[in-house]
Formats: structure tokens, C-alpha cells, sequence
């Protein structure tokens, strides 16, 4: 075989590996594969002779494009107008894509994602390499410029943010049941059912881009009682939402018939309650997903 045949079939078997890995630091899917391509174009230029541990080496490499993807994300992002929502990834209820499965292993739902979004992007690599992936500090180190000890040090102050993250119920059935009843109760106008399946500290954040809001309405919300008051404002959409997995987690796409999708909300369920709802509904980014799979 030849060798550049030989070496394009040893990278297409860490391909779901390495899209794993750069979804995870960039909370993108076409980011992610912008990562990969170019992973393997670093890896066609390079003489690969010495490398023992290809695997290894190709997760490095696709750490280094992903920080510096995000390095300048950040560079060039103007102060946000509020919580950044990650891409996120849209399934059927019955069926999550097997191309996306391994994206979606590990609990690495919304809400760990939007964790991660909080964080510089030298704590994000040592935390998802180290915490994710197994990789040493000493690999780590290098490609964030720090000591070993410094990329630990990155890696624990990312981890107690992440340890805020909630905990998902695992039951798809019972995210559904829970998820229902506060659709049911939004499109009723019943705001005391609303306050029956939402956590007390409930934290709601809506991802608009540059768009504005309703008057009324904030980016972003803490407690029951904010949030139902937020939900009358955005009552009138709730008619047109039809369930979906976000992330592998119960969500709704909201798409008024014969007309682009306005938002797609993910909900957290934990204990039995609502403890996030994280909504994308800037346009722009809402474009780029592939929203088909909650049509009937």
C-alpha cells in the first residue's frame, strides 16, 4: 500500500476520536471538523517516522489548532451581549445520530458545554485533555506555554467550574414528562404549574447574538420566579415548539410553520425539576444547524 494511502487510512480511524476531542474545546461541530482537516493537513506535511504513538500525536495536534481557534474567537469577539450558548447538536427523540454519539458520550450535554464557554482557552485544553482524555500534564504543558504544574494548576481551576455544572437526570422518559408539563403549562398561561416543574434556582440564559430582546425580557435569569416571568413574554412562540434531543437531552425547536426556526431551547432536568434552559436564537448561527430532524 502506499504510504500516503497508509497514512490517510490510519487518520480516518482516529477521525471520531479527534472530533471528540475538538468538539469538546470549541463547542462546535463545523468548528470541529475545520480542526480535524487541518489536523491532517499538519499531519500529510510532517515526517511522522519517530512517532510511536500516532493516536497520541494527533490528539495533540488537534488541541493546538482548537486553542488557537480559540485564541482568536476570542480575539475578535466584541464584549458579548450576553451568555454564549454553544452549538448545539439537534436529534431526533427516537434516534441520535451515530455520528454523533461519541460527540455526545460522557454527559458532555449543554450545560457542561456552556460551563466550558466560561473558561479561558488554556484552563479549557488542560481540562478537557487531563480530565477528558487522560493526558498528562507534562503533554499539556508545552502546548499552553506553562510548566506542568502550572497546566495542573489550569486544570483545577477549570474543574470547580465545571463542578457547578448540573447533573442530568439520566431517564429520557422522565426529561420528557418534565419537559411537557412546562410547555403545556407555558402555552396555558399556568404559571403556577410553571413554578411546580422549575427548580427554585433555575437558570435561564437566551443566546440572541446582536439581536435585541423583547422589551421586558434579559439574557439572563436566576430563580423560579424570574424565569415564569420571562416566560410570559415568550409565550406566544412556545405554541409553535416541537420536542427534539439537544445534545442527547430533552429540548424543543421552535419553527412557526413555513418559516425559519425562531430558537432551539435545551432543558436540564435533574431531581425530577427544570435546572437550566439554555436557548440559541441568534439567526445567524441558527442557520448553520441542521434543524430537519424535528420536522414531522
Amino acid at each position: 500500500m502506499h504510504s500516503g494511502d497508509y497514512l490517510a487510512q490510519q487518520f480516518e480511524s482516529h477521525r471520531t476520536h479527534l472530533r471528540t476531542v475538538a468538539y469538546r474545546m470549541l463547542g462546535s461541530v463545523s468548528e470541529a471538523d475545520d480542526a480535524v482537516q487541518e489536523s491532517w493537513l499538519r499531519l500529510s506535511r510532517s515526517d511522522t517516522s519517530d512517532v510511536d504513538n500516532l493516536r497520541g500525536w494527533l490528539t495533540t495536534v488537534v488541541a493546538r489548532v482548537s486553542l488557537d481557534m480559540l485564541r482568536s474567537r476570542t480575539s475578535r469577539r466584541e464584549e458579548p451581549l450576553g451568555p454564549q450558548v454553544p452549538e448545539p447538536i439537534i436529534s431526533r427523540e427516537d434516534e441520535v445520530d451515530p455520528e454523533h454519539e461519541a460527540l455526545l458520550a460522557d454527559s458532555v450535554g449543554l450545560a457542561m458545554l456552556v460551563v466550558l464557554e466560561t473558561l479561558n482557552p488554556a484552563e479549557r485544553l488542560a481540562f478537557v485533555l487531563h480530565d477528558m482524555f487522560g493526558v498528562p500534564f507534562d503533554e499539556i504543558a508545552p502546548l499552553v506555554d506553562r510548566s506542568p504544574a502550572a497546566a495542573r494548576q489550569l486544570a483545577s481551576r477549570a474543574r470547580r467550574r465545571v463542578r457547578g455544572a448540573p447533573d442530568p437526570d439520566p431517564d429520557l422518559d422522565r426529561q420528557r414528562e418534565v419537559v411537557d408539563a412546562f410547555l403545556a403549562a407555558a402555552r396555558a398561561g399556568d404559571f403556577d404549574a410553571l413554578l411546580e416543574v422549575l427548580d427554585p434556582d433555575v437558570v435561564f440564559r437566551v443566546d440572541a447574538g446582536a439581536r435585541p430582546l423583547p422589551a421586558g425580557a434579559a439574557r439572563e435569569l436566576r430563580g423560579a420566579e424570574a424565569v415564569v416571568k420571562q416566560a410570559r413574554i415568550f409565550s406566544r412562540g412556545v405554541r409553535f415548539a416541537r420536542p427534539v434531543l439537544v445534545n442527547g437531552a430533552m429540548g424543543v425547536v421552535v419553527a412557526p410553520p413555513g418559516r425559519p426556526p425562531l430558537a432551539v431551547a435545551g432543558f436540564t432536568v435533574s431531581g425530577g425539576k427544570i435546572v437550566e434552559i439554555d436557548v440559541l436564537a441568534d439567526r445567524a448561527r441558527l442557520r448553520e444547524l441542521d434543524l430537519t430532524v424535528g420536522d414531522d
